[in-house]
């Protein structure tokens, strides 16, 4: 349909999906589950890295055990006293002395696995008088010791730090794990945000359409959802349809039926007692008034609208002139011009303001800005006002509460449905308070057209 805010509450929607939660239902069972993997898969290479890393740190004490020797032996025949200085590193604690500083005692089987390793790398070591040892640390570690002798007598004593702790090699490793993971997980979360975004589109057209807004979706991602969504398009056109119909014929009906009313109202001036004449003319003019109510509903139900800059101050100020004189009082804020659906929101602000003039006597309208660009009018009256429990069931055609609002006029109760109507279909709200005064206060949210 021509001139419908099509895209109004998708940029409403995608606004409240970006200030709430990101992901869906779906999306979010899925993170959980992909963040369940990731722990599992972490917890997996700390019990994997800590059975192999005893055998890894064994044979890595044992490599630097062997060169050490080895290039201690050649450097003792160039410069013998800068070996101890020139040997010892971080990891390794070097000291020449007359005789092995490395207590005796029974070896256990890390010791033997160590001078294994030593010898497997170094087999020409195996000619050299070698001791080994494991001795506790200042820091509470164990300490691989041990001392070979030089060829002039002097024994060559060393000290390998640290060989029962895995973290050096294991933290590294957990570390590496869990940076993959997590970019595995963002990834994955990435991906699963993509090609779920057809289906949260379609969840938010399936609420804009049971508002009666039409959406049209994007055809994209899987081919089951494309065609998901040129059925949701085509779904949309046709209901579209078939309400624009239905509307148009009761409203053509109720049009029709004034000409037998007119023809009422004309014989009535000739009946000749004038009481029954008053009643005759009182219930066509009765009927009028409810086709008519019923036409502005039926209306709203299809009435088209291009969004246009709107001078609230202006708008109001002339509507509320022409037809409510005296009757109304506007209150309104400067600089209240928005980007909206003129003719829609004139309309629903008329019904509300002929509702509160009715059972109030008069209307205050106040025109408040709301932050963000937007701005809500509030009509307030000094009227009975409705019971908080009956503030959504006011929402629906043809309900009327007896003991607020008693039935001495004519119409349907349509006033505050069409109202509701339009601003739903065009994007606005409606919201119902007690006023200052005890009457109804009704909070109406300007439709906002999403290019503004």
């Amino acid at each position: 349909m021509e001139g419908m805010p099509e895209l109004a509450p998708r940029d409403r929607l995608e606004r409240k999906l970006r200030h709430g939660p990101n992901l869906s239902r779906l999306a979010v069972r899925a993170a959980s589950l992909l963040l369940v993997l990731a722990a599992v898969q972490a917890l997996a290479s700390l019990l994997f890295y800590d059975a192999i890393d005893k055998k890894t740190l064994r044979e890595d004490h044992a490599r630097r055990v062997a060169e050490l020797l080895v290039v201690s032996q050649r450097l003792h025949g160039v410069a013998p006293q800068a070996v101890a200085k020139t040997m010892s590193t971080s990891h390794l604690e070097v000291v020449v002395a007359s005789a092995p500083l490395v207590a005796g005692g029974p070896q256990d089987e890390a010791v033997d696995e160590i001078r294994r390793h030593i010898l497997h790398w170094e087999p020409q070591l195996s000619a050299k008088p070698l001791l080994l040892g494991i001795e506790p640390s200042r820091s509470g570690y164990r300490d691989l010791v041990g001392a070979m002798q030089l060829p002039d007598g002097r024994w060559l004593n060393f000290r390998s730090r640290d060989i029962s702790t895995g973290w050096p090699i294991a933290l590294r490793a957990t570390v590496l794990t869990l940076v993959t993971a997590a970019l595995g997980l963002a990834l994955a979360l990435w991906s699963l945000r993509i090609i779920t975004r057809p289906l949260r589109e379609l969840t938010d057209v399936a609420d804009a359409i049971g508002q009666g807004q039409l959406v049209p979706v994007r055809e994209s991602g899987p081919d089951d959802l494309r065609s998901l969504a040129r059925s949701m398009n085509v779904m949309q056109a046709r209901i579209a349809a078939m309400l624009e119909d239905q509307a148009r014929s009761f409203e053509a009906i109720s049009h029709d039926l004034r000409t037998p009313l007119s023809r009422v109202t004309i014989a009535a001036d000739m009946i000749g007692d004038d009481e029954i004449a008053g009643l005759v003319r009182d219930s066509t003019e009765e009927m009028e008034a409810m086709l008519m109510s019923l036409q502005q509903y039926l209306r709203a139900q299809h009435l088209t609208a291009v969004a246009e800059p709107v001078d609230l101050t202006l708008a109001l100020g002339d509507l509320l002139e022409g037809a409510f004189p005296g009757q109304a009082h506007l209150t309104i804020a400067s600089g209240a011009v928005v980007q909206t659906y003129r003719e829609p929101l004139l309309l629903a602000v008329r019904a509300l303001v002929e509702n509160a003039v009715h059972y109030g006597g008069s209307a205050d309208v106040l025109v408040e800005p709301a932050g963000e660009g937007r701005w809500t009018v509030r009509v307030e009256d000094s009227g009975p006002g409705i019971p908080e429990d009956q503030f959504e069931r006011i929402l629906a055609p043809f309900y009327r509460i007896d003991e607020a609002r008693a039935r001495d006029t004519a119409g349907f109760g349509l006033g505050i449905p069409t109202a509701h109507r339009l601003l739903q279909r065009f994007g606005g709200a409606l919201a119902f308070g007690r006023a200052s005064g005890g009457g109804l206060s009704v909070r109406v949210t300007v439709p906002i057209a999403p290019d503004a």
